[in-house]
């Protein structure tokens, strides 16, 4: 039990976003997505209403596009994969931002854990991104994509920032 425990804690706080990657062409195994994918459906959500959806994409032309169409999503023609982030707003109108978050952060960590990287790029709220990976992606008009994550090997080495602060922790209220 021990094992596990730190083995969980040490994804966690190694967990880094990866803006540099190598070997684009060399696919992700099918295993590795579906394990990935399947943590993403472990997150928590309101009322277990589960409003995401989740795009794999490994065709290069579409990760590509991505890249020309999203500002702060470059790194993506030196991925051989992402996944889309969507929830359907027709489930959840109030909390599909924080259950898809969780299922993002979900998909973070095991991309960790596999000795992948990977990097949150945000599509909501900006409209214009809204409107090109909705567009794109033949999204239907209730399906609204939260973010790109953009997954790969990581080129070179990349350590995780320490992002404990003290001063912000409070015990039985401020």
């Amino acid at each position: 039990m021990a094992d596990s425990l730190e083995a969980v804690l040490s994804v966690i706080r190694e967990r880094k976003s990866v803006r540099s990657f190598k070997d684009g062409d060399k696919a992700i195994p099918k295993e590795t997505l579906d394990a990935i994918i399947k943590a993403a459906f472990a997150a928590p959500s309101a009322v277990n209403l589960q409003p995401w959806h989740f795009i794999i994409i490994d065709k290069r032309d579409i990760l590509n596009a991505l890249g020309d169409g999203l500002p702060y999503v470059k790194m993506i023609y030196d991925t051989p994969a992402a996944i889309v982030v969507c929830a359907d707003s027709t489930i959840s109108e109030l909390y599909w931002i924080v259950d898809c978050a969780a299922a993002a952060q979900n998909i973070l960590l095991s991309v960790e854990a596999f000795g992948l990287g990977a990097v949150w790029t945000a599509v909501y709220p900006q409209k214009e991104r809204i409107s090109f990976v909705k567009k794109l992606l033949n999204l239907p008009e209730n399906i609204i994509p939260l973010n790109v994550i953009p997954i790969g090997y990581p080129k070179g080495t990349n350590k995780a920032k320490d992002k404990y602060k003290a001063k912000k922790v409070h015990i039985n209220g401020w």
